[in-house]
Protein backbone atom coordinates (compact mmCIF):
# COMPACT_ATOMS: atom_id res chain seq x y z
CA UNK A 1 0.00 0.00 0.00
CA UNK A 2 1.48 3.41 -0.95
CA UNK A 3 1.59 5.93 2.04
CA UNK A 4 -1.57 8.00 -0.13
CA UNK A 5 -3.70 5.22 0.97
CA UNK A 6 -2.58 4.81 4.25
CA UNK A 7 -3.56 8.14 4.84
CA UNK A 8 -6.65 7.92 3.14
CA UNK A 9 -7.62 4.98 5.01
CA UNK A 10 -6.74 6.89 8.16
CA UNK A 11 -8.82 9.49 7.48
CA UNK A 12 -11.40 7.79 6.92
CA UNK A 13 -11.34 6.28 10.11
CA UNK A 14 -10.83 9.62 12.04
CA UNK A 15 -14.15 10.83 10.14
CA UNK A 16 -16.00 7.72 10.84
CA UNK A 17 -15.10 7.58 14.51
CA UNK A 18 -16.36 10.90 15.07
CA UNK A 19 -19.84 9.86 14.26
CA UNK A 20 -20.45 7.54 17.17
CA UNK A 21 -20.06 10.11 19.76
CA UNK A 22 -22.82 9.78 22.31
CA UNK A 23 -24.32 12.29 24.85
CA UNK A 24 -22.69 12.44 28.26
CA UNK A 25 -24.05 10.40 30.83
CA UNK A 26 -25.94 11.15 34.12
CA UNK A 27 -22.93 11.09 36.34
CA UNK A 28 -20.59 12.62 33.48
CA UNK A 29 -22.73 16.06 33.88
CA UNK A 30 -21.72 16.58 37.04
CA UNK A 31 -18.27 16.98 35.95
CA UNK A 32 -19.03 19.25 32.54
CA UNK A 33 -21.45 21.78 34.80
CA UNK A 34 -18.15 23.05 36.98
CA UNK A 35 -17.03 26.27 36.61
CA UNK A 36 -13.33 25.25 35.26
CA UNK A 37 -14.72 23.50 32.58
CA UNK A 38 -16.48 26.50 30.53
CA UNK A 39 -15.23 27.05 27.52
CA UNK A 40 -15.04 30.79 27.74
CA UNK A 41 -13.32 30.81 31.06
CA UNK A 42 -14.23 32.92 33.88
CA UNK A 43 -16.07 35.89 33.36
CA UNK A 44 -14.52 38.49 35.49
CA UNK A 45 -10.85 37.51 34.58
CA UNK A 46 -11.93 37.85 31.01
CA UNK A 47 -13.21 41.76 32.17
CA UNK A 48 -9.73 41.77 33.81
CA UNK A 49 -7.84 40.66 30.50
CA UNK A 50 -9.41 43.25 28.73
CA UNK A 51 -9.40 45.78 30.76
CA UNK A 52 -5.26 45.73 31.00
CA UNK A 53 -5.34 45.17 26.84
CA UNK A 54 -7.39 48.26 26.45
CA UNK A 55 -4.78 49.95 28.95
CA UNK A 56 -1.96 48.76 27.33
CA UNK A 57 -3.45 49.44 23.38
CA UNK A 58 -4.86 52.94 24.30
CA UNK A 59 -7.71 52.01 22.12
CA UNK A 60 -11.39 51.21 22.81
CA UNK A 61 -13.03 48.34 21.30
CA UNK A 62 -12.20 45.68 18.63
CA UNK A 63 -13.22 42.69 20.65
CA UNK A 64 -16.91 42.65 18.98
CA UNK A 65 -17.26 45.47 16.16
CA UNK A 66 -15.64 46.96 13.86
CA UNK A 67 -12.91 50.01 14.46
CA UNK A 68 -9.74 50.66 16.82
CA UNK A 69 -10.92 53.52 19.26
CA UNK A 70 -9.73 55.96 16.26
CA UNK A 71 -13.38 57.02 15.42
CA UNK A 72 -12.61 55.66 12.02
CA UNK A 73 -15.01 52.46 12.13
Amino acid sequence: MSLRHLTLAALCVAVSACGTLQPPQAWQRGLLAKPEMRLDGDPLQQRFDQHIQMSKENASGGTGVGGGGCGCN
